[in-house]
């Protein structure tokens, strides 16, 4: 089954933390596949990771692009994964398809929204009862905390 985190955003957007938790992928090796909800929020992701000063830049890629297959990360409003990511981060109360080809799912979902971190329990419960492996992430003032 597939690994599947939650991770729960207190004190920074998105736009902040998702850096950190590609950089970590990248560094580890890995692809990822950022599936974002909206436009917007699609845009901001990839204006945020062109400015990451540690490691220098985040190369990534959307649709539009030639080769999108050797991209290292991969921003979409869709389902598509060209780059063939192991790594699936969800936005903005996006969902995990049935039975993901993924090795790890990273459910990212914004603490200070009630009715996210409704979605977000709804989402856990889902996958549960789906008998994937769970884990919450909680951030706290330095990074990031497993809740048992």
């Amino acid at each position: 089954m597939t690994q599947i985190g939650f991770y729960h955003l207190t004190r920074t957007s998105v736009a902040e933390a998702l850096p950190q938790l590609l950089s970590r992928t990248l560094a580890s090796g890995q692809k990822a596949a950022v599936w974002c909800a909206s436009k917007p929020q699609l845009d901001a992701l990839d204006k945020a990771l062109w400015k990451v000063s540690d490691p220098a830049w985040l190369p990534h890629g959307s649709e539009g692009i030639l080769c999108p297959d050797l991209q290292p990360i991969w921003l979409t409003l869709g389902e598509d994964v060209p780059n063939a990511a192991p790594f699936l981060f969800l936005l903005e109360n996006r969902t995990c398809p049935d039975n993901p080809p993924f090795e790890r799912v990273f459910d990212l979902f914004d603490g200070h929204d009630e009715a996210a971190v409704a979605a977000a329990r709804e989402r856990w419960t889902a996958m549960k009862a789906a008998g994937h492996d769970l884990a919450y992430w909680r951030q706290e003032d330095r990074g990031w905390k497993r809740a048992r």
